[in-house]
């Protein structure tokens, strides 16, 4: 059973991040409008430097976090790894002068702004203990690094819903530049406290 959850919550997250990566691509045909709710004063060129790193990010992460395909072709997850880490690299610096061009105000640059540090810290880190070879440690970063690469999914998930609740959508705008990727990354850090205790287990 939990094998069939995994594999359930596995094809969820890829289908979403499918779905949210691939139409973003249109922009750079200059196909539509961006989905502002405010205004952002830094949107060109730094909107299309993001999504390039952050839609190529959601289109490989769910396959990097496939056993099957590091077990099996190690090399072609090396590769897609690298390609993983210097799109999410591009898309946090993007996002990050993005924060500062927010007209919503301090505190949603503030929640954008963290989420971009965290985000470059969490690759950064991943792609260092790789090279070191330490692996359980980097699974664990590239873990969290996920986590935060689906916060493009999740706030757009909780954007529109949260002006049913009577919430102002420029409220609604302000709370998401937070919920959108720390409860994301809240279980990112209890799955791996879980898998950690499961392996102390086993090896006692």
């Amino acid at each position: 059973m939990t094998k069939i959850l995994t594999r359930t919550g596995w094809a969820v997250a890829a289908l979403l991040s499918l779905l949210i990566a691939l139409p973003s691509y249109r922009y750079f045909a200059g196909v539509g409008m961006a989905p502002n709710i405010v205004a952002n004063l830094f949107s060109r060129p730094w909107l299309l430097v993001h999504v390039a790193g952050a839609a190529t990010a959601l289109v490989i992460g769910p396959f990097q976090l496939l056993a099957s395909i590091r077990a099996r072709t190690p090399r072609i997850h090396r590769w897609m790894g690298r390609a993983y880490v210097v799109a999410c690299l591009t898309g946090a610096v993007g996002g990050f002068i993005m924060a500062f061009g927010s007209t919503a105000g301090p505190v949603a640059t503030v929640g954008f702004a963290a989420l971009a540090v965290c985000w470059f810290y969490a690759n950064v880190q991943g792609w260092r203990l790789a090279m070191a070879r330490r692996f359980p440690e980097h699974r664990a970063w590239m873990i969290r690094s996920f986590a935060m690469t689906f916060a493009a999914v999740t706030l757009r998930i909780y954007v529109p819903l949260l002006p049913l609740t009577g919430m102002s959508g420029l409220d609604g705008y302000r709370l998401t530049a937070y919920i959108a990727w720390i409860p994301n990354l809240i279980l990112a850090e209890l799955y791996l406290r879980g898998a950690f205790a499961r392996r102390r287990t086993a090896v006692a």
